[in-house]
Parts: C-alpha cells; sequence; structure tokens
C-alpha cells in the first residue's frame, strides 16, 4: 500500500508543470553559478572569510552559492504545490476518498519532497566534485572555516557531511513549509507564509539562523570541535514540526 501512494505521489509530482519549471530553473542556475564559479576563482565560507577554490572544497562553496535558492524558492514552491495545490484544487480529496490512511498520505507526501531535494543535493555534490577535479587548480590538500586542513579524502568525507547536514536543514524547511502550507487558503499564501517564517526566524533567536543562511552556519559548526547542532537543535525542530503536522493533518477536514 506504502509503495503504491509513493508510487503515485511521484507520478502526480513530476507531472506537474511547476515541478518541471522549478527543476529547469535550478538546472540553468547551477549552470550559471558554476561558470561564473569557475571564471572567478574566488568563494566564502561567510561575508568575512573568503577562499580560493579549488579541486577540494568546490563542492560546499558550489552548495553555498545555490543554498538560498533551494532555501527559499525550490523547496517553498515544491511544497506548496503538493500540500497546498492539491488541497486547494480537490486533488487530494479524490486522493483520501479512497481507503488511505491520513498520516500514511503525509509522510508519503513528506518524502516525496525529501527525495527531490536529495536529488537536487547529489546532482549538485556532483557537479561540484566531479567538475571541481577536472576544472579548478589541483591541490592535495585544502584549508575550510576554523583552519581545518584536509587532504583529499579529508576533504571528501568534510564535504560529504556538510551537504548532509544541508539536507537534515532543508528537511526541517519542508516540515515547516508542510504545515503552512495546510493551514494557508491558497499556494501563493502558503509559500509566503513559508518564506515569512524563514526570515521571522532570524528575529526569534539567533540560533534560528541557519534556517536563513543554512551553508554559511553549516561552515561555522563544522569548525567547531564536538559540535551538538544536530542533537541538541536541529532535531528537536524537525521532531516538533513533524508532531504539528501529525496533529493538523488529523483535523482538517480534507473531504466534503
Amino acid at each position: 500500500m506504502m509503495t503504491g501512494l509513493f508510487i503515485s505521489e511521484l507520478e502526480r509530482t513530476f507531472k506537474r508543470k511547476k515541478t518541471a519549471a522549478v527543476l529547469a530553473v535550478y538546472a540553468g542556475l547551477l549552470a550559471f553559478i558554476w561558470f561564473f564559479f569557475q571564471r572567478g576563482g574566488i568563494s566564502f565560507f561567510d561575508a568575512d572569510h573568503d577562499v580560493k577554490i579549488d579541486s577540494l572544497n568546490s563542492a560546499p562553496l558550489l552548495l553555498r552559492d545555490l543554498s538560498f535558492a533551494i532555501t527559499f524558492i525550490v523547496i517553498p514552491m515544491f511544497v506548496a504545490d503538493s500540500f497546498n495545490g492539491e488541497y486547494t484544487s480537490g486533488a487530494l480529496r479524490m486522493v483520501l476518498i479512497r481507503p488511505h490512511h491520513r498520516v500514511k498520505l503525509f509522510f508519503v507526501k513528506w518524502a516525496v519532497q525529501c527525495l527531490l531535494v536529495f536529488i537536487i543535493l547529489c546532482i549538485t555534490w556532483s557537479v561540484g566534485t566531479c567538475l571541481g577535479r577536472m576544472v579548478m587548480p589541483h591541490v592535495n590538500e585544502t584549508t575550510f572555516l576554523g583552519g581545518q586542513t584536509l587532504g583529499t579524502v579529508g576533504a571528501l568525507l568534510y564535504s560529504l557531511k556538510f551537504y548532509g547536514i544541508c539536507f537534515c536543514i532543508f528537511i526541517a524547511v519542508i516540515s515547516i513549509g508542510s504545515i503552512l502550507s495546510v493551514l494557508m487558503p491558497n499556494s501563493i499564501l502558503s509559500y509566503v507564509a513559508t518564506i515569512g517564517a524563514l526570515i521571522g526566524s532570524v528575529y526569534v533567536s539567533d540560533k534560528l539562523s541557519f534556517f536563513f543562511s543554512v551553508t554559511d552556519s553549516v561552515f561555522h559548526e563544522l569548525s567547531r570541535p564536538n559540535s551538538e547542532f544536530l542533537v541538541n537543535l536541529l532535531f528537536p525542530i524537525l521532531l516538533i514540526s513533524l508532531i504539528i503536522n501529525l496533529f493538523v493533518w488529523k483535523k482538517e477536514e480534507w473531504v466534503g
């Protein structure tokens, strides 16, 4: 049953014109950023720390230039279209006419959104890693924020960890966006509400600034020894947002 729901959700997702449009825009932006990426030769860990791009650090730095688009364009549009678009258009009611449990349907939709972002990150990492080795200046070691000097294997593991933490943050963004998309009356308002929540989080607490500047925050967390960012902050936010999602999905009137 879950497999059938997952495949059905995938099919509906990739049949939407917005999905194709957003993916096309991201692919164009990826090519555009890479063009200037290799020509400039300089990037930044954050606003105060610049760095020369080389064959070992290109993947994390490439994501830094694209993370804003993923956070504020790609994810909010995907989530609003999936959770709110189907709800307001009546497509979700047609799905729920069948004997599908609401919780299962939510997790299927949530998992598909996570899969989309995971694919985008895999493509970005592959481009940054492969083209970095082919085009950027070859080095045997590179230095990341905080003075961490790593060789080829160490830099690869750093890159994977960097992308992994960013993916966890993006999952939290998906979860928050899904709550707002269900509560808002239309897709445009749900998109705006998600953007507003992400920006507003900075004013709630400095600790939530990672929602606004994802990669800068991750660079800083990785520069700190024994950082407990995931355990103490991100995972609790993700858990709470999922609990709220389940409560809203059980209480919402989807049909009738």
